[in-house]
């Protein structure tokens, strides 16, 4: 089964709502004009039930079917990056230092096509929660909404969420039971020593040597601390340290990104970065102030629920266009947290060549939005069958 024909029908209407959110991207909690516009366009499809304000901005909506039975949850995430863009498009950011980077105005647009569609036709028994999530990017929404209670308030049994997949051929899905996202860590270690001139280190405590062997030193967390088995990063990204050449500095800091997917290696990373750190301190005299954040946890698919979800896709898009068994990718997602809540699958969906995620030049590729939307669909209507 190809695209829906009534979702490809309207779909220049889709491309529209997305062009739309696409020039006034929000950040995290803050969006207004975002969360607006999707709940007047539920309204204007005829939704049962639409809930506002959860987790500041988030909103669920609920279309019921044709008789009573369970509820699936379908997501999608809605803030943008703090990027300028430089697409050059006709419907380029609006918001100066804003844009749509990560092509949750297409997870937006997907979600609402499925949510027109199913509103019309109800072919399925149960409701659907239309989970519209703020803050993906930075701030935790989706655990903010699980805490909020958003699977128990809406009975949620079950929970699907979708992230499109630049340079993955078009229309083509990926998934897999298991982890598939990385939980995701994050350190910032302050060293201060003793600063002065630079014709004078030996009166001075550097913290810049200090600095250069803690970098050095943490990698071996990954070569000499994990089995080459277990998938483990340890990344040093920012070194902030000195401000002349001739000043030994008084201070300096550094930070970290860590992915991570087995909780005990996530434990043992913690435990080892800390060691290391204190250790290298104490060896150079100097003293350093560590904080590490837990951050998203890993992305764990429920294995029926992935395989569901594999043979829904290949509905869509022909069997040589879904892999079921994708290789665990280090990126982190926040959708996580909903799949620790209830079982559930996340998966990938290819739009083409183009720039990647999180750079200037990117733009979601409309021509996915009906698969995107069909995908969600026919979720509903297999887990959902009318009686």
């Amino acid at each position: 089964m190809p695209v829906i024909n009534r979702i490809a029908a309207f779909a220049p209407e889709m491309t529209a709502w997305r062009h739309w959110l696409h020039r006034h991207p929000e950040l995290e909690f803050d969006l207004p004009q975002t969360a607006a516009f999707v709940a007047r366009k539920l309204r204007e499809f005829g939704v049962d039930e639409i809930h506002e304000g959860i987790a500041t901005s988030g909103i669920v909506a609920l279309i019921h079917g044709r008789g009573p039975g369970p509820v699936i949850g379908l997501r999608s995430d809605m803030d943008a990056l703090p990027l300028a863009e430089t697409t050059g498009k006709d419907w380029a950011s609006e918001h100066p230092g804003k844009m749509h980077a990560c092509g949750h105005d297409g997870h937006m647009t997907m979600l609402l096509g499925a949510a027109k569609y199913l509103a019309e036709t109800r072919n399925f028994a149960g409701s659907v929660a239309l989970i519209f999530q703020p803050a993906e990017e930075e701030g935790g929404g989706g655990e903010v909404m699980v805490k909020a209670g958003i699977m128990e308030r809406f009975g949620i049994s079950q929970v699907y969420g979708m992230h499109n997949a630049p340079n993955l051929t078009l229309g083509a899905f990926e998934t897999g039971p298991g982890p598939v996202m990385a939980a995701v860590d994050t350190a910032w270690v302050t060293v201060t020593g003793k600063g002065g001139h630079g014709a004078t280190p030996e009166v001075c405590i550097d913290p810049v040597l200090s600095i250069v062997a803690m970098v050095q030193a943490l990698q071996t967390i990954v070569s000499r601390n994990t089995s080459a088995i277990d998938q483990l990063v340890v990344s040093i990204n920012e070194i902030h340290v000195g401000t002349a050449n001739n000043v030994v500095p008084e201070s300096g800091w550094f930070s970290a990104t860590i992915r991570s997917f087995d909780p005990a290696v996530r434990d043992m990373v913690e435990d080892r970065f800390r060691t290391i750190v204190h250790g290298q301190a104490a060896a150079f005299g100097v003293s350093v102030d560590i904080r590490y954040e837990r951050g998203y946890p890993p992305t764990v698919n429920t294995a029926s629920n992935a395989a569901f979800a594999a043979d829904v896709a290949r509905e869509i898009s022909g069997a040589d266009l879904v892999r079921d068994d994708v290789e665990r990718d280090m990126g982190a997602e926040d959708f996580s947290y909903m799949l620790e809540a209830r079982p559930g699958a996340f998966v990938f969906l290819g739009i083409g060549p183009g720039a990647g995620l999180h750079h200037p030049a990117y733009d979601f590729n409309d021509e996915a939005a009906p698969i995107g939307a069909s995908y969600f669909v026919r979720l509903v209507e297999r887990a959902l069958p009318a009686k």
